[in-house]
């Protein structure tokens, strides 16, 4: 009774997946909205921090999973739509804000770095089985977070505090701003991201992934 519950379950996230994979433009455009509004969402689960302009917030969390959930492309292109909309106005950047001064603000960084982290893990998770395995996906979980979405963000971070505000702060100064604060923050959520993609995701191929072959 066991064996066959697991199979069943096994056959259930192959199906799903495999159902993902083979939708029309359409659908995927759907689903891909359907992102940008969960991440829309979490944003608002906000923790401000009095010494930074950069809260803590669960996008990150959001734009991991986008890239397991909806692959490559189309997880990228969610957090594009994310970005897209929140420049064009709609509030649902973190306080619900919007508009262009959001994205050019001191935590615009981090926004491009989520489309780069839904890419990259959507690449890894959709290309290869053997990433689907526990360690490997969270050795690509916390890769992506920390070069992907950070660099960025600590970039623009750098050019807005010495640019715009005229604070001449210090690449230490920065790195206490946008990075240290959320590293440990980050490692709960990049082990949270990775616990739900290793449930949902199919240890078997069901697209186009280059090692379906290998043994």
């Amino acid at each position: 009774m066991a064996v066959n519950t697991v199979d069943r379950v096994r056959m259930m996230r192959y199906n799903a997946f495999q159902w993902r994979f083979e939708l029309s433009v359409a659908k995927k455009i759907a689903m891909a909205l359907g992102m940008a509004c969960v991440t829309g969402l979490v944003a608002q689960l906000r923790v401000p921090l009095p010494w930074t302009p950069v809260p803590i917030t669960g996008q990150t969390f959001a734009a991991l999973l986008a890239g397991v959930l909806l692959g490559q492309w189309w997880g990228g292109i969610s957090m594009a739509i994310y970005a897209g909309l929140g420049v064009a106005g709609l509030p649902w950047f973190n306080g619900w804000a919007g508009g262009i001064g959001h994205l050019a603000g001191p935590t615009g960084g981090y926004i491009i770095g989520f489309i780069l982290a839904a890419l990259a893990v959507g690449h890894f998770t959709d290309r290869y089985v053997k990433a689907r395995q526990f360690p490997r996906l969270l050795g690509i979980m916390l890769i992506v977070n920390f070069a992907l979405v950070y660099i960025p963000g600590l970039v623009q971070l750098y050019l807005w505090l010495n640019l715009v505000k005229g604070s001449a702060t210090s690449i230490m100064g920065v790195l206490t701003m946008g990075l240290f604060p959320f590293i440990a923050g980050d490692v709960v959520k990049a082990v949270a991201v990775t616990a739900t993609a290793w449930a949902i995701v199919p240890k078997r191929a069901y697209g186009k992934e280059v090692d379906r072959d290998r043994r």
